[in-house]
């Protein structure tokens, strides 16, 4: 897989899980990333720009293209494990990778313990997810589970409430959101399942004002990870 960007490759480089196998630079650079890769034993290829235009995805790598492992999956007991009082996003039927990069992003800065996706009708963490995310997939974990039912009721199991991110449910301030928490986001266009959202322990939703009836899968995502933040002080 590869990541490109100054910031990505630059996250890529200081994880503790992501392997760095070879980092591509525009010839004549010689910046602290450089020194990095090199401080860390990482191999340091100067090509030209031409070089690294063609081995973009979208052609925005700033001068940086690194070639990293497959991204590595935690376990949903990674992800209980790492907080006594566990703060959890659950991903029901999400395929648009820049929207998977973004909720990642902001689950790192509102330091939530974990993602949750399915394997099935889910976008993986690829390319471009990370390229999204600003390096943020560096510093998150996130578990890849068969069925996403199941792993709603382990989080039960384990003492975490549930809470489906959807039209119909109570106002997202009126809930209990400060103790062990998951928040279910559905997917572009289907939202959540049915099946899945009688799987919750209730239903939230954020105030609409404006005459568009839904919002964005990441926005709305990270309006809840705040909210959720907040009630925890």
């Amino acid at each position: 897989m590869k990541i490109e960007g100054k910031n990505s490759v630059g996250e890529a480089l200081r994880s503790d899980s992501v392997t760095v196998n070879t980092l591509y630079c525009e010839r004549g650079r010689h910046s602290s990333l450089v020194a990095l890769a090199r401080q860390q034993g990482v191999k340091v290829s100067f090509v030209d720009r031409a070089v690294l235009d063609k081995m973009s995805a979208d052609g925005r790598h700033q001068g940086y293209i690194a070639d990293v492992t497959d991204f590595e999956y935690c376990t949903l007991e990674d992800i209980l494990q790492a907080s006594k009082q566990p703060f959890v996003v659950v991903l029901d039927g999400l395929s648009d990778p820049h929207n998977l990069g973004s909720i990642i992003r902001s689950c790192e800065c509102a330091g939530a313990d974990g993602i949750v996706l399915g394997k099935n009708r889910q976008v993986p963490v690829n390319d471009t997810v990370v390229r999204t995310s600003a390096g943020a997939a560096a510093h998150v974990r996130i578990a890849r589970v068969s069925n996403i039912n199941n792993a709603i009721r382990q989080l039960q199991d384990s003492g975490v409430w549930v809470y489906a991110l959807d039209m119909d449910g109570q106002d997202i301030s009126t809930a209990r959101l400060d103790g062990a928490v998951a928040i279910v986001v559905g997917g572009e266009g289907q939202g959540i399942s049915p099946l899945t959202k009688q799987c919750c322990d209730g239903v939230v939703s954020l105030k609409l004002k404006g005459k568009v009836n839904s919002l964005n899968a990441s926005v709305a995502c990270g309006i809840a990870l705040y909210e959720v933040l907040r009630q925890r002080g």
